[in-house]
């Protein structure tokens, strides 16, 4: 037998390559030195190959059609593990996580392994090395609640923060596919000239979703339901002192989600409006100005959007309502949104002086004296008028 050594380095591997060619071109007798010097050396050849050439294990998404096409089967065969066919899409499309429960089910049912499905989806990875963790406000995060269960310290957050973010951006489907490089091309952006946190936003984006997952509408949404009769209806109930409860209550029994989830810095967000993986559209106001004019216009403001423009070519509309003008969509949101509150050519903010003539306006169209108030202010920018009078804080009402 000749000199056998461990095999460290390429020029080892086509040594050894080399001498097992040698060696089977004598086509050594079994049990005989040369026969066993060529199994040595093809356990060496295997153990180094393992390590300098590791071949990855299937991403779990191709793993899945693989066996479905080995197998013959159709999307509709995998509702029994999915739970749902929306869900099977979801899946498939890589815009939803696998849970536990499908991997369980993936595993025994159609038997492909559980490393498998536990594996990062290769897009997913791809996103993943490009993130900036560090990014992310954790601090702000963690005050708002948004690492739901975690009691640590913000030391050991810090410590396990890539863990736990991971965690939190796969809570909820799409999650990891908000991320801040996409925005451009995924969502149609209002803002002014003021640089925005992308990942700040990308975390808000993520909590709504969060938060809209965990309400059960009572029916599905159906597209045409949010036009200028229905945004009327809705804004009658400003009148009530319970109008944002109303609001909410009215957008539930229609199948749209109202999330209010504040603003984390340096995001300057009134508000925003996507469609949430069950289909049902979710407007999400901040409330950073805390004032019951602001709350009726912005989310009149995003339904409008519901209404006009949400046709699933954009995933979110995020709203600063402060930046002026904006493009064309937006012009047509705000005048859809001022039009459903108080009716075109309707209004002559010089007409209203006093607080006096401000109520009976607003009772002449059956809507909160806050929302003519506000209008009044915006017009003749003075945010002065009235005094403190119609400064109703929304805040008290969530």
């Amino acid at each position: 037998m000749g000199h056998i050594k461990l095999i460290k380095s390429s020029q080892d591997h086509e040594q050894a390559l080399a001498r097992v060619m040698t060696l089977m071109d004598f086509d050594p007798a079994p049990d005989s030195a040369e026969s066993d010097e060529l199994d040595l050396l093809a356990f060496l050849i295997e153990k180094y190959e393992e390590e300098a050439f590791p071949i990855d294990s299937p991403d779990p998404i191709e793993a899945i059609k693989f066996r479905m096409e080995q197998q013959g089967l159709i999307k509709k065969d995998l509702v029994p593990y999915f739970g749902s066919a929306s869900k099977v899409t979801e899946v498939l499309n890589g815009t939803r996580s696998l849970s536990l429960n499908m991997i369980r089910k993936l595993s025994a049912g159609l038997g492909i392994s559980a490393d498998v499905l536990i594996k990062e989806p290769c897009a997913k990875s791809a996103i993943s090395k490009e993130i900036n963790w560090d990014a992310f406000p954790i601090t702000e995060m963690r005050s708002r609640g948004y690492f739901e269960g975690f009691k640590g310290s913000i030391n050991e957050l810090k410590e396990y923060s890539i863990e736990k973010l991971n965690q939190f951006l796969t809570s909820v489907p799409n999650g990891f596919y908000l991320k801040p490089a996409l925005l451009r091309t995924t969502a149609h952006l209002r803002s002014n000239d003021k640089e925005i946190d992308s990942y700040a936003l990308w975390a808000w984006q993520v909590r709504v979703l969060q938060k809209a997952q965990l309400e059960q509408l009572p029916v599905k949404y159906v597209k045409g339901t949010v036009d200028a009769n229905w945004m009327k209806k809705l804004a009658q109930l400003s009148w009530s002192d319970q109008g944002p409860k109303l609001a909410k209550e009215f957008l539930n029994r229609h199948g749209i989600h109202l999330v209010i989830e504040g603003h984390l810095p340096k995001t300057y967000l009134d508000g925003a409006v996507c469609i949430c993986a069950s289909g049902n559209p979710v407007v999400a106001l901040t409330l950073r100005h805390d004032k019951l004019d602001n709350f009726w216009f912005s989310l009149m403001h995003e339904l409008a959007h519901i209404a006009l423009h949400l046709d699933g070519t954009e995933t979110w509309y995020l709203d600063n309502l402060d930046a002026e003008g904006g493009d064309k969509v937006e012009q047509e949101a705000d005048a859809l949104a001022q039009a459903s509150l108080i009716p075109s050519g309707y209004f002559n903010s010089l007409e209203m002086q006093d607080t006096s003539s401000v109520r009976k306006f607003a009772s002449s169209l059956s809507i909160s004296p806050c929302i003519v108030a506000g209008r009044v202010r915006h017009e003749l920018n003075d945010h002065s008028k009235f005094g403190k009078a119609f400064r109703d804080k929304v805040s008290n009402h969530f």
